[in-house]
């Protein structure tokens, strides 16, 4: 998430309460968690493991809970709760907005787009030219939708992203402020749901078509021209490279990348990431040549073993 304009290192601090080390003047232009942090960003970070990740990441303002040695040209906020200090920073620039209508003043909606009954459009988001919205579909605050999409019934865009840190007193919600962008000529089938980012936008980009019931991670990035049917589930922060296809109920971890023109087949449940231009089956997902030689192998060796 990108503040309206650029503000200053002790600024942020101010927020937050926070002590910090580089120059009071440093520029901070927003915020973003660590799959998806440009220049000018802030990221968190709150446990050792991950320390130098963060520090070395192309965020410039690392929220940490530790004094470290500071990087040359970032700067760092020292919190004694980074987590809960990162979700106030979001909220002080991008706060829960109550809706009042069905539709909201603030929607911008294209020419010859048909919103059929029962659509919910939240506030501030943008609807391109001859779209089809059908009934029940909720576009939730900030959603951005390109020309001539299609939604069919009962699709949500824009839940808040399912990520939470568990503390003793239960578990604390990472409240989002990221958005969601559907490109030019997308089509998005019944009942499927698209989270917002946490602090960027989770996007699936332009022709790219989707059957009924399909879950999108917050945060996740699908290429063009993709092909994705029913019961898939993306985790967040995935990439999908362009012209991937996914079939039925296929499962993909969190910060995987599946490359460009590769084939999940039905039920592949992916673990990692995967090169382009191969066809997956299984789980964890390999390469189908490869694992249905396997198989022929073994079912060889079982009825030699059968014969003995």
């Amino acid at each position: 998430m990108k503040f309206p304009h650029v503000h200053k290192l002790k600024e942020i601090a101010s927020i937050i309460d926070a002590k910090y080390i580089g120059d009071e003047n440093f520029p901070i232009e927003g915020i973003n968690e660590i799959h998806r942090v440009e220049a000018g960003d802030i990221v968190f970070v709150d446990h050792p493991k991950y320390y130098d990740k963060a520090l070395e990441s192309n965020a410039t303002i690392i929220l940490i809970n530790k004094e470290v040695d500071c990087p040359e040209g970032k700067a760092l906020l020292i919190s004694d709760d980074p987590f809960r200090d990162f979700v106030k920073i979001g909220q002080h620039f991008l706060a829960f907005e109550a809706s009042t209508k069905q539709i909201s003043d603030s929607a911008e909606i294209g020419e010859s787009t048909i919103l059929q009954p029962g659509v919910f459009i939240g506030n501030h988001v943008k609807i391109g030219k001859n779209c089809v919205i059908h009934s029940n579909v909720s576009i939730n605050d900030h959603s951005i939708i390109g020309d001539n999409v299609i939604i069919r019934s009962g699709t949500v865009l824009g839940a808040d992203a399912f990520y939470y840190k568990n503390r003793e007193t239960g578990f604390d919600r990472l409240k989002s402020v990221g958005n969601v962008i559907i490109e030019d000529n997308v089509e998005i089938g019944a009942n499927c749901t698209i989270d917002r980012g946490v602090s960027a936008s989770t996007i699936i980009k332009e022709g790219t078509i989707m059957d009924n019931l399909i879950q999108i991670g917050h945060d996740t990035i699908i290429g063009r021209k993709c092909l994705i049917a029913s019961q898939v589930g993306i985790a967040g922060c995935v990439n999908v490279e362009d012209e991937v296809s996914i079939w039925g109920q296929v499962g993909i971890t969190s910060g995987a990348t599946i490359g460009s023109k590769a084939v999940l087949l039905a039920q592949a449940g992916v673990s990692k990431s995967l090169e382009g231009g191969k066809t997956y089956f299984g789980y964890p997902a390999e390469e189908a040549r490869g694992l249905y030689k396997k198989m022929a192998i073994t079912e060889i060796m079982v009825r030699e073993y059968r014969k003995k």
